[in-house]
């Protein structure tokens, strides 16, 4: 369908879709092994910290987030694209990582989260004995 605008008598803007159903986004992610852990980040532009719920149940890390519009006094929205909706992801955790030790942090609309691996499963230096 076309987006196309349209001026009403008033003065103000139009636009052909605007009905908007609830939006969950699939955030991109990125996953890096760098020997002792693995790091993930995820892209989640306009979550605020306090609008992330991560959990872990059953070897399966959930992230869900909710971007929410910044409402601004004084200023009427007659049109925007970005909009409000959520954000979810789920990774399912091998026994290979320490859960108990996992860390997040957001910093400039990005999630990372450090998985450290299981001491049994970092690398070790195995020892040759004379016989």
């Amino acid at each position: 369908m076309s987006k196309e605008l349209t001026t009403k008598s008033d003065n103000s803007v139009s636009h052909l879709d605007d009905y908007r159903a609830p939006v969950t986004y699939r955030p991109p992610t990125d996953i890096f092994d760098l020997g002792d852990k693995l790091v993930i980040e995820l892209d989640m532009p306009g979550v605020a910290k306090d609008d992330i719920d991560i959990s872990l149940e059953k070897h399966v890390l959930t992230i869900r987030g909710r971007a929410k519009t910044s409402d601004r006094d004084g200023w009427k929205m007659i049109y925007s694209e970005y909009g409000e909706g959520d954000y979810e992801r789920a990774f399912a955790l091998s026994d290979q990582l320490d859960e108990a030790k996992i860390d997040a942090a957001l910093k400039d609309g990005v999630l990372r989260l450090e998985l450290p691996k299981a001491e049994s499963a970092k690398a070790r230096k195995i020892n040759v004995k004379a016989a």
